[in-house]
C-alpha cells in the first residue's frame, strides 16, 4: 500500500514507524526540516519538505498514484484543507485528525462528498478509553471484541498471586476451570515484550496479558492476585474537552463524578452543560482542597489537565490517599512504559491512541485497538477468516505459527472460544491474533 503521511509529529512518526516494519510505501510530508531529519535517521520512510495543502506539492509527490492520504498535522482546519485537495487530486482515500465533534457526529452533511473518508478525533478515543477503564478496574489494560464476548486484559502480578514462580503450563494445569490464554509477558524493569511459551516464568512485578471468554473475567483475578473492587465515586482533574467528554459519558453509566477546574470561566461553562456532574473550581494540586472534596472517599483518580506532570503527581498524591484506580493524560509518549514504575495503574496518551486508530484502516484484516495494550510494542488483530485460507487448513498446533504471535481465540456464532493445540479455525470465524510487528507480515498471509 502507498500511503502519504501529512504531519511529522507525534502521531505521524508512531503511524511511520509502525508502518515501516511492513515495508509499506510510506512518504511523510511537513514544513518543519528538523523532525523530517529524525525521521530519516530513524525510519526507512521518504521525506519531503513541503506544504501539504499545496495543491503542487502533492501533485509532485504524485498524490493519484497512493492508496491512502493521512492527515495528521496538529492543525485540524489544515488537516480538513490536505483531505479534501488530495481525494480531488486523485487518491483512493483520506483520514484526518479533526477534534470538531460537528464533524464526528453530524449526519446533515456528508463528509464523504467533499473528500473526507474517516475523521479522528483523539480527544473523543481518550474518553472513551477512560471509560473502559474505570468498566474494568482492577485490569490495567482491557481490549474488547464484539462488546465484550472475548476479552484481552492486561495487569500486574503481585506478592499474592498464586501463579508466581509458576510456569504458563503450569498456571494452567493448576487453574483448569478458568479459560483463558496468556498472550504476553513483560518482565518487571524490562522493556522486552515476550510471547510466552509453556516453560515461561512468572515473576513478581510482571505485567501478564490474558485472553478470555466474558464469564472469566472475574475468574481472572485470582491469578492476579489483587482483589475485585467496584468504582462508583471518582474525581477528574482538568475541564478539557477530555475531562468534559468523560464526565459526560461516565454521569451516563451512573458514576458520581466531581470534576475540578483551575479556569474560572471553563468551570462555570461545564457547571452548565454537565448537569450531573459535581463542577468544583480550584487548583487541582491544592492538596488542602482535594482533601475538602473527599479524595480519601474516591474509588478512582483521573488527571486530564493540559500539563503531563501536573497529570502524574496529582495520581500520584490520589495514590497516597488511598484512591484504588488511577489514570493520567501524558503527552510524551516515551511516559507510556512507565506508569507501573512509578505506581499510577494507567497513562494514556491521545495521540498515540489516535495512531493506532488510524492504523485500522492500513492492515488487510481489521485491527482492533492496536496501542490500547499500552505497555507492550505489539499489536491485535482480528480477522474475518475467510474460505479456503491457509489459517483453516491445519489445527492449531500444526500451523506453526511465528514465535512472535499467539492465537488469541476466537468468535464463532457469538461465541469466544480459546485456540489450544487441537483446536482448528473455520471459515467465518473471528480470529484474534496477538503479535509482534516484525510478524504482522507472516500472520497475514495465514488469512490469506
Amino acid at each position: 500500500m502507498k500511503i502519504i503521511i501529512a504531519g511529522a509529529g507525534d502521531v505521524g512518526f508512531h503511524l511511520a514507524k509502525l508502518l515501516s516494519y511492513e515495508s509499506q510505501d510510506i512518504y511523510v510530508v511537513d514544513l518543519d526540516r528538523e523532525k523530517l531529519n529524525y525521521l530519516d535517521s530513524h525510519l526507512d520512510v521518504i521525506t519531503h519538505k513541503g506544504d501539504a495543502t499545496s495543491i503542487n506539492v502533492l501533485k509532485n509527490i504524485g498524490v493519484s498514484n497512493y492508496d491512502l492520504l493521512i492527515a495528521v498535522t496538529d492543525s485540524p482546519n489544515t488537516n480538513f484543507t490536505i483531505a479534501v485537495i488530495g481525494k480531488k487530486l486523485g487518491v483512493k482515500k483520506t483520514i484526518a485528525r479533526i477534534n470538531n465533534p460537528e464533524f464526528i457526529n453530524n449526519s446533515e452533511i456528508d463528509f464523504k462528498e467533499l473528500g473526507l473518508d474517516y475523521v479522528i478525533s483523539p480527544e473523543e478515543l481518550a474518553s472513551k478509553e477512560i471509560k473502559m477503564l474505570l468498566h474494568q478496574a482492577t485490569f490495567n489494560d482491557s481490549i474488547t471484541f464484539e462488546n465484550g464476548v472475548l476479552n484481552m486484559v492486561g495487569s500486574t502480578l503481585n506478592e499474592k498471586s498464586p501463579i508466581l514462580n509458576c510456569t504458563v503450563q503450569h498456571a494452567k494445569n493448576k487453574f483448569p476451570e478458568i479459560d483463558f490464554i496468556i498472550i504476553a509477558v513483560k518482565h518487571n524493569n524490562s522493556s522486552q515484550t515476550i510471547i510466552p511459551r509453556g516453560d515461561t516464568t512468572f515473576e513478581l512485578g510482571d505485567e501478564v496479558y490474558f485472553s478470555c471468554p466474558k464469564e472469566s473475567i472475574p475468574k481472572l483475578h485470582k491469578l492476579t492476585g489483587k482483589d475485585t473492587f467496584e468504582i462508583k465515586d471518582l474525581m477528574i482533574l482538568g475541564g478539557s474537552k477530555i475531562g468534559e467528554k468523560a464526565a459526560r459519558k461516565l454521569c451516563k453509566d451512573n458514576f458520581r463524578v466531581k470534576l475540578i477546574e483551575e479556569n474560572k470561566s471553563r468551570a462555570s461553562h461545564l457547571a452548565e452543560v454537565l448537569q450531573d456532574t459535581l463542577v468544583i473550581q480550584g487548583d487541582g494540586r491544592d492538596l488542602e482542597l482535594l482533601e475538602e472534596e473527599s479524595i480519601r472517599e474516591m474509588d478512582a483518580f483521573v488527571a486530564v489537565t493540559g500539563n503531563s506532570e501536573t497529570n502524574i503527581m496529582s495520581c500520584l498524591v490520589a495514590k497516597s490517599k488511598g484512591v484504588k484506580k488511577t489514570i493520567a493524560l501524558v503527552e510524551n509518549m516515551d511516559y507510556i512504559n512507565i506508569s507501573q514504575t512509578i505506581g499510577i495503574d494507567t497513562l494514556i496518551n491521545k495521540k498515540l491512541l489516535a495512531a493506532s486508530e488510524i492504523f485500522k484502516h492500513v492492515r488487510k484484516g481489521e485491527v482492533l485497538a492496536l496501542a490500547n495494550l499500552k505497555h507492550v510494542d505489539a499489536e491485535v488483530l482480528e480477522f474475518e477468516v475467510k474460505p479456503n485460507s491457509k489459517v483453516t487448513q491445519r489445527t492449531i498446533k500444526d500451523i506453526k505459527l511465528t514465535r512472535n504471535a499467539v492465537f488469541g481465540g476466537v468468535i464463532r456464532e457469538g461465541k469466544a472460544l480459546m485456540t489450544f493445540g487441537d483446536f482448528q479455525i473455520k471459515s467465518g470465524d473471528k480470529a484474534v491474533v496477538f503479535c509482534l510487528p516484525e510478524a504482522i507480515n507472516e500472520v497475514e498471509e495465514l488469512f490469506n
